[in-house]
């Protein structure tokens, strides 16, 4: 990638003018000054200019202006403990700043460029649009074809990333079954019993790699994790989607349940459970079981494990194991829980998860859906599941009628939100156990977490195309969380504003209903469209933003506190996607996402 900008030459000559306040400016508190004027000037100028007619320019120039006046405040520096005003002055005098990364260079170079409506103003010059020649049906036939362009280009990137549907794909699933059953002294009708694959869940290091490739990172961090006791398994099933050969096909699918060693050191060292507990549930926790966060929704937690762990999962400090023996609460407390719920009549709809409600018994589902569902303040109760993915025979004839057994047309609603990740784990049998709830009106939400591993350009609208072919909607893409164990799926938020304002853009609108959020500590859900929601507070020496993300309650209450949260650097972000053999050309209007 392209690296000749992260130098204070190139910085200088990136707006000789600005550049220019900067120097002869007496201090740093002086310079805040004059650049906030210069800054209000320029984007003026821009906008009074009756020769700039370009939206997207005028747009770059005020989006730089008010970053640039943001990052500048004493305020930023007062709460960061970073001063971007000393830094720039600090060049200006050409005082030595060794602590000033490549990272904080590129973000001033892009700044500085936006502030004169330059650097880079568009992602793929082949997937623009000209101006429409002519009039009436021959500007419609002409737009049309540039149309049916544009679609072939957007298409042909969808193509490139691997679907679970794909005749090949299952040609190699097929015999990866096999091997595994073989392995385990198993025939094809215990593959389709679900409690077969829970009884025979992969726990270790060594198992797994008799029944798949691992590269020898790979083997020693599930070995590390472990010995650390961290909780750790894969079902047979969602093993049978990782591919035997070394490929970039089921990177994904690995990253979801192979912990990276950077994890099992850091989750280790962090120790206390308030560490681990990043968005504070024991502080939302009226009751045991219990998180609300909101006025009319809370979140029940019946059975505290999953037949698999997901490394990065949200409530990975307070599970044992996969289907840890301790895992289901009791009734008693189930109970008082629920009672709670229906003592508070606000309360108009529950998520049940955990863990994985649906790794529980029939038995004992039915019985917690049904106390539930007698409550009449309930209006809707949504099942956090993600068995859909690691075992998709769970959603049986007999559960998907119990589960419908529970809607009540006008009076009650019953949903499955998931989690899949990627299009390689969509699935014949995925697809067959969404069939069984749809045809019984249970709707099927999804849920991505945007990681590493999934933020590659139309990754992620890859995944929306398929996932509605069988019929399960986008719903929520959450900004992976700023936990330090989990710092390799990390992914900046800029990235996840330009996926959703390029890539998902072009797809028509059922294709695109999910939000994007980032789910803050004891806050709860911040919506990334809107920007009256957060700010970019400064940027630090290494290239890291700081943002400032604003309570949803904000209007509406007088004691609401905001909270900043440190990003990666993108530039960091960028030399990733370099390594893996992506062309990082196409992602740098990523700079002007803020």
């Amino acid at each position: 990638m392209d690296k000749s900008f992260l130098t204070l030459n190139n910085l200088r000559n990136a707006n000789a003018p600005l550049w220019e306040t900067i120097t002869q400016a007496e201090n740093a508190e002086t310079m805040r000054y004059e650049l906030g004027k210069f800054s209000h000037l320029m984007e003026l100028e821009a906008s009074e200019n009756p020769d700039n007619q370009n939206t997207a320019i005028l747009v770059r120039i005020r989006d730089c202006a008010r970053v640039l006046r943001n990052i500048l405040k004493k305020r930023a520096d007062d709460l960061t403990g970073f001063s971007v005003s000393q830094a720039l002055w600090d060049l200006g005098q050409n005082i030595a700043r060794p602590d000033l990364s490549p990272g904080f260079y590129a973000e001033m170079h892009h700044i500085f460029m936006g502030l004169r409506g330059k650097g880079t103003r568009q992602a793929f010059s082949d997937l623009s649009l000209p101006p429409i020649s002519g009039e009436g049906r021959e500007a419609a036939l002409n737009r049309s074809q540039q149309l049916d362009t544009l679609w072939g280009e957007v298409e042909r990137r969808i193509d490139r990333f691997a679907f679970g549907l794909d005749h090949e794909a299952i040609k190699r699933r097929q015999a990866r079954r096999k091997k595994i059953l073989k392995v385990l002294d198993s025939c094809n009708n215990d593959w389709q019993d679900w409690r077969w694959h829970v009884k025979h869940i992969i726990r270790d290091a060594e198992q797994l790699a008799e029944l798949v490739y691992l590269s020898e990172e790979q083997r020693a961090a599930v070995t590390a994790a472990r010995e650390k006791n961290l909780p750790f398994g894969i079902t047979p099933y969602y093993l049978s989607l990782m591919d035997d050969e070394e490929s970039d096909r089921d990177t994904a699918i690995r990253a979801q349940v192979l912990p990276p060693m950077d994890y099992v050191d850091n989750i280790c060292t962090s120790g206390e459970t308030a560490e681990l507990d990043f968005m504070g549930e024991e502080d939302t926790s009226p009751i045991d079981l219990i998180t609300r966060r909101y006025p009319s929704i809370c979140i029940l937690k019946p059975f505290n494990t999953c037949p698999q762990i997901c490394v990065y999962c949200q409530r990975n400090w307070e599970i044992d194991n996969a289907m840890a023996s301790n895992a289901f609460a009791g009734y008693k407390q189930i109970d008082a829980a629920i009672k709670w719920i229906g003592d508070h009549p606000a309360i108009r709809e529950v998520l049940i998860t955990g863990g994985d409600p649906l790794a529980m018994g029939d038995k004992a589902l039915e019985d917690i859906l049904g106390k539930v569902a007698r409550l009449p303040n309930i209006e809707r109760i949504r099942i956090g599941t993600r068995t859909l993915v690691t075992i998709p025979m769970r959603i049986t004839e007999k559960l998907a009628d119990l589960i419908a057994s529970f809607r009540e047309p006008g009076k009650r609603t019953v949903a499955l939100i998931t989690h899949v990740q990627h299009p390689y784990e969509i699935t014949p049998e995925m697809a067959e156990a969404v069939h069984r709830l749809r045809t019984r009106g249970i709707s099927v939400y999804n849920q991505l977490v945007y990681t590493f591993y999934s933020s590659r350009r139309f990754e992620a609208a890859a995944l929306r195309r398929k996932l509605r072919l069988i019929g399960i909607d986008p719903y929520y893409t959450f900004n992976t969380k700023g936990k330090e164990e989990t710092i390799s799926y990390r992914v900046p938020i800029a990235r996840l504003l330009q996926e959703q304002q390029e890539e998902a853009r072009l797809l028509p609108g059922l294709e695109r209903t999910d939000e994007a959020v980032f789910n803050l500590p004891r806050l709860g859900k911040n919506y990334l469209k809107s920007r009256e929601h957060r700010d970019l507070l400064t940027i630090l020496d290494d290239g890291s933003r700081v943002y400032e993300f604003y309570p949803w309650e904000k209007n509406i209450s007088e004691t609401t506190q905001s909270y900043l949260a440190t990003d990666v650097p993108i530039l960091d972000y960028l030399e990733r996607l370099d390594l893996i053999g992506e062309n990082t050309d196409n992602y740098q209007t990523i700079w002007y996402y803020f």
